[in-house]
């Protein structure tokens, strides 16, 4: 399965606990079959995984996807960027005014 970019990170995160299939923890030379069910936590995203069909020799992600269907939950909405103070180049350092605006738009209190 194609799940983690490279197989040591794999390995790593099937170490860490981090992999379940059906339920109970793995050691990464676990054999999958199908229609087991694969939980993979990266960071704060997890994803759930069912085996269709197992492969065999390595292949590439596109055809490793299509060997399972992904139950994922979808991922969190990303937060927007907060607006940031731009400064046009050679314009030299903020004067005391322009700082304490800036500081006002990014949320620091003043002293």
């Amino acid at each position: 399965m194609r799940l983690a970019k490279t197989r040591s990170t794999a390995s790593a995160a099937c170490r860490a606990g981090h992999v379940r299939v059906n339920g109970a923890r793995v050691k990464p030379a676990h054999a999958v079959r199908a229609g087991d069910e694969v939980r993979l936590r990266q960071g704060e995203l997890a994803r759930v995984v069912v085996i269709v069909r197992v492969i065999t020799k390595r292949v590439g992600a596109a055809d490793a996807a299509e060997c399972y269907l992904d139950n994922s939950p979808p991922p969190p909405p990303r937060e927007k960027a907060v607006a940031v103070a731009a400064r046009d180049r050679g314009t030299g350092r903020p004067t005391k005014r322009e700082r304490r605006s800036i500081e006002k738009l990014l949320g620091r209190a003043a002293r």
